[in-house]
């Protein structure tokens, strides 16, 4: 468990966000103090804002499909609308079924069955919630055509995979065939069809999943895990590459049920915020799994990917504020890193005393800083952003607490309600920073 502790366990909140939404201008005013950030509450997060506790809501946004547009003010308007929630939440859902379906490869080539089966319950009820969407936006009929395109799909990945545990070439063969022959085409049909997208366009996007998902499924069967790591955030990253267009071409071809923009500054931000909070915690659990598992190599190349993940985090803390909050931030961060690596080696040793000291640091110590830091930067209540940090820590820990105990259904419930929780921190602090710097939105 050493390199464990140098491994980054927990969500990556508000900075490298920024670098990832491809925002200009981040680096141009070095010099603000955090207090410029400070407006007081933005309305739109934490407890009592228009979303309830934690802003706009889980994955689904304010009210399924496309959130419920409730559009008071200029500053709502340049991140909020059913429009921009379409997108955001169809990014979520579809980064989140990368995961689920690297999960469940991944327990199915380790002959771990349990965690097999219970990440393909999970993997069958995002896509019922990307049906879900899809009715939202074009009907019934269309949903029951999508639910059995997908369905497909995932059969495919279950053959190929399957033909790489146990070394069938034809099986291998035929399920690529399948994959790129029958799917990409009938989904590149059904997507062009619905929403005016060039089918040239969805055809090659669908492909590059496509192929990006059979890289770590042969990367895993390999053991070859940095490279498993690097495919599987290459494809979490792609899946928004598929998410935008789509969003975009259906709140055009539907613009009465999803009024509103999708492409301005600060919903890309938006966006790209859920996104890399979402992946965080994945990746997180994919370590806390490992190391659980004693899969020693395999935790160390997750714990990489949370590094690079995490990398640029202190470099956008300066961008946006100054140097003294980078610092601040670096302090705390590395603190709470290592009482989330007390807890997961509390529970790996079923050490009691060390499991309670780092549940007490995490919530008395680190939960107080962080809601300080957060608030003071961005005019968040404090008491708002307290339990959601609060709340965080305590969805992580109950997913390292059913990964410790192998009851895989749980963990694996656990692991998602964690990673839909993210959207709840995501939500408010995007629109509280959009509202706070507004030059750069």
């Amino acid at each position: 468990m050493t390199t464990w502790t140098k491994r980054r366990l927990a969500s990556v909140i508000l900075t490298a966000s920024i670098i990832a939404a491809g925002v200009p201008g981040c680096g141009d005013d070095e010099g603000d103090d955090t207090s410029d950030a400070g407006g007081g509450d933005s309305g739109k997060g934490g407890s009592g804002g228009k979303g309830g506790t934690g802003g706009k809501g889980g994955t689904g946004g304010k009210s399924g499909a496309g959130g419920s547009g409730d559009d008071g003010g200029a500053a709502d308007d340049a991140i909020d609308s059913k429009a921009a929630n379409l997108r955001v939440n169809l990014n979520l859902l579809l980064s989140e079924h990368l995961i689920l379906a690297a999960k469940a490869t991944g327990a199915a080539l380790d002959g771990r069955n349990d965690e097999l089966a219970a990440y393909g319950a999970l993997l069958n009820t995002n896509g019922t919630d990307l049906g879900k969407l899809v009715n939202a936006a074009f009907g019934a009929e269309a949903e029951t055509k999508f639910n059995g395109i997908w369905s497909a799909h995932n059969g495919y990945f279950v053959d190929y995979t399957t033909g790489v545990a146990t070394d069938d070439e034809a099986k291998k063969t035929k399920a690529v065939d399948d994959l790129t022959k029958k799917y990409v085409p009938e989904f590149a049909d059904f997507i062009s069809g619905a929403t005016g997208l060039p089918k040239t366009t969805v055809t090659e996007l669908t492909m590059a999943h496509v192929v990006q998902t059979k890289a770590i499924v042969d990367a895993q069967a390999e053991e070859k895990w940095t490279e498993a790591y690097a495919a599987i955030r290459e494809a979490f990253g792609h899946m928004a590459m598929i998410g935008d267009p789509l969003s975009k071409a259906i709140a055009a071809k539907q613009p009465a049920k999803f009024p509103g923009v999708t492409d301005t500054k600060a919903v890309d931000f938006w966006v790209a915020l859920n996104q890399l909070l979402q992946e965080h915690l994945y990746l997180a659990t994919f370590a806390t799994g490992a190391a659980l598992g004693e899969r020693t190599a395999e935790l160390e190349a997750a714990g990489a990917a949370l590094d690079k993940n995490g990398t640029d985090i202190g470099a956008a803390i300066r961008g946006l504020y100054d140097a003294a909050a980078e610092t601040k931030f670096n302090g705390i961060w590395s603190a709470h890193n290592g009482f989330f690596v007390d807890y997961t080696t509390g529970v790996a040793g079923s050490d009691d005393a060390k499991k309670a000291k780092a549940v007490k640091d995490l919530t008395e110590t680190y939960v107080p800083m962080f809601a300080d830091f957060l608030s003071s930067a961005t005019g968040l209540p404090k008491a708002d952003v307290a339990k959601l940090t609060t709340d965080h820590v305590l969805t992580t820990k109950a997913v390292v607490d059913q990964q410790g105990a192998e009851d895989e259904v749980k963990a694996a419930a656990a692991d998602r309600l964690a990673g839909q929780h993210m959207q709840m921190i995501g939500d408010p602090l995007s629109a509280a920073i959009v509202e706070s710097k507004p030059a750069k939105f």
